[in-house]
């Protein structure tokens, strides 16, 4: 099973680094802190986008923060640390799926009134 993981976090883009990914009972995670904060988000966007309605603007800065936080640790600024990549991807994941809903809301709402005028 954590082998099917492990191959599915490759398919998926991870570098899976050890450094970068936390450990539970002595196995690493199939994923890196940022991936596991991203696939989070993404899962807490699809309930809260109908839940809570979207904000656009809000989506693009949580966006903003992690690449934010990756390009100070890419420039060797300041080296990131895990809970920071995960709490940025949290973020980052929450934004990209609730402006993917939006934007798939307001096509289908488009193509509706299309359709029925």
């Amino acid at each position: 099973m954590w082998l099917r993981l492990w191959n599915f976090g490759k398919k998926m883009g991870c570098h899976q680094l050890p450094e970068r990914s936390f450990f539970w009972n002595g196995r690493q995670f199939p994923v890196c802190a940022r991936c596991t904060g991203v696939y989070l988000g993404e899962l807490a966007a699809a309930l809260g986008h109908f839940l809570l309605g979207s904000c656009w603007r809000l989506d693009l800065a949580f966006c903003l923060v992690m690449l934010l936080d990756w390009g100070v640790q890419f420039l060797h600024i300041r080296k990131s640390t895990n809970l920071r990549r995960l709490v940025t991807g949290l973020l980052c994941g929450y934004g990209m799926m609730d402006l993917e809903l939006w934007a798939l809301q307001t096509a289908i709402s488009k193509a509706a009134a299309l359709v029925c005028a």
